[in-house]
């Protein structure tokens, strides 16, 4: 009986070290671990025996790990490569999978994850061999700038799936919360794309009236409406080998959304006020902080658009559930906003960094970024102290409105503790309190006042002499 063929790893890595420990770690009957030291080597032994996963690191040379990947994927296009450093730049993560990397893994979190990862592309490998499916390699782009910061694994994941997606023209649907960046990974997903060269048109749903909005989106020709004097492209018309970013796509008007899902089902569409029928072949990403299927459970979006924007959706984390990146995005804003400011080399005390990184952010990284510049702006030392932190002084769990305020539920304890100490109960103290306040606001014109507080004039008058407020008759 013929014993079965054993499936072999290429380690690649300049520390013999590392390969000593990744062959024991990864020995196993069914398994026959290879370890090289540089690029070179590996090249020559792919040629002379079949590999089914090879873990590179990223840096070394002559040969790095990027380029070691390009040409094993140029030579079998199912090549299964996992590549591996410690502390990875965020843009390599995105151009090793936009490359077609199986996996990124961080040095210093391998020894968990690495026996899982190889297993599922062993697997992989298997199931390739067995399909003999092959697919075209991704065409080297350049390597774009850092636009990204984030060590947490969640994000880590939001990278690899940019470089993912940005291989296809598919519809992409980017949710997460507001200001958690939805545009910015939208913008990634282009500048590594075939489609870099060409335009990325952002187009906020939420801000434009739908009249205008489908203007902006198809055009119009002269005289289709009202101020209508000249014809106009639309963003279709421009931007129709670029990409089009639809942002707040859950405040799009359904009738809107009937001439944008002909565009996503066939790729034409009119003009408003036109008869002709244009094409074009614009990539769409999406974005939206609402819970679209509820949206469509309630009739306020289409099903059938639903889906056809959905194809991959990429989830970003909200700021509080990746708590690792506070500090590394603070001292990158705070690093560029130095540089605007007369070159002020600003840097945060260490309890400043504590405060910051303890407070869950509802606003998320547009919060982060506001709180800093404006700390700056008012700082009178180069040395930001808790003190320039408005959300320093208040508990790390407890939400802050965007004034800077008390939460909901801090208010209503206070108005608790009020009228207790006038040992009164709550809701007739609440009553006088609120007629008083309206009197007040409105110099005692009750006409006035009774409409701030969405009574009658005659209910508002009893409660005047009820509880004995001042009052002047309107006139």
């Amino acid at each position: 009986m013929t014993p079965p063929t054993k499936q072999t790893i290429l380690i690649v890595d300049p520390e013999r070290d590392f390969v000593t420990w990744a062959s024991k770690h990864l020995a196993a009957p069914s398994v026959k671990v290879i370890g090289v030291t540089n690029g070179e080597d590996a090249l020559k032994l792919v040629e002379s025996e079949s590999v089914d996963v090879v873990v590179v690191e990223l840096r070394m040379g002559p040969m790095n790990g990027m380029q070691l990947l390009q040409r094993l994927r140029g030579k079998d296009p199912n090549a299964m490569v996992i590549l591996t450093t410690g502390f990875p730049m965020t843009s390599a993560i995105i151009e090793a999978m936009k490359y077609g990397a199986y996996e990124f893994l961080r040095k210093e979190t391998i020894t968990f994850e690495i026996r899982a990862v190889i297993e599922s592309a062993l697997k992989a490998k298997e199931a390739l061999n067995a399909s003999d499916s092959t697919q075209t390699p991704a065409n080297p782009e350049e390597a774009a700038q850092e636009h990204f910061i984030g060590n947490a694994p969640a994000m880590q994941e939001v990278f690899k799936m940019i470089g993912r997606v940005s291989r296809a023209d598919a519809p992409v649907m980017i949710t997460g919360e507001s200001g958690v960046g939805k545009e910015v990974v939208a913008k990634a997903i282009h500048r590594f794309s075939l489609r870099t060269k060409n335009e990325f048109v952002a187009i906020n749903c939420a801000a434009i009236p739908q009249n205008l909005l489908e203007s902006e989106l198809f055009g119009h020709e002269k005289g289709a409406f009202t101020g209508a004097f000249n014809r106009r492209e639309g963003r279709f018309e421009q931007c129709s080998k670029g990409t089009l970013f639809l942002d707040e796509i859950g405040e799009m008007p359904l009738e809107v959304q009937s001439k944008l899902l002909r565009v996503l089902q066939e790729g034409q569409y009119s003009r408003v006020g036109g008869n002709d029928t244009l094409t074009t072949g614009a990539r769409i990403l999406a974005a939206t902080n609402k819970d679209l299927e509820a949206e469509v459970a309630a009739g306020r979006f289409r099903e059938d658009l639903f889906y056809r924007l959905n194809v991959v959706r990429i989830h970003i984390p909200p700021l509080r559930q990746r708590q690792e990146d506070v500090p590394l995005l603070a001292r990158f804003f705070l690093q560029r906003l130095s540089s605007a400011t007369a070159g002020i080399p600003f840097r945060f005390s260490q309890e400043a960094l504590d405060s910051l990184t303890d407070y869950h952010w509802p606003g998320n990284v547009r919060e982060l970024e506001n709180t800093i510049q404006r700390a700056v702006v008012l700082a009178n030392t180069s040395v930001l102290l808790p003190s320039n932190l408005p959300l320093g002084q208040m508990s790390p769990a407890t939400p802050v409105s965007q004034s800077g305020g008390n939460s909901a539920s801090d208010a209503i304890d206070l108005l608790f503790e009020s009228a207790s100490e006038q040992g009164e109960e709550l809701l007739p103290w609440l009553e006088r309190e609120f007629t008083q306040r309206a009197m007040e606001r409105t110099n005692n014109n009750q006409v006035q006042a009774a409409k701030l507080l969405g009574i009658t004039r005659a209910t508002l008058r009893k409660r005047v002499e009820r509880f004995n407020l001042g009052e002047k008759e309107a006139g």
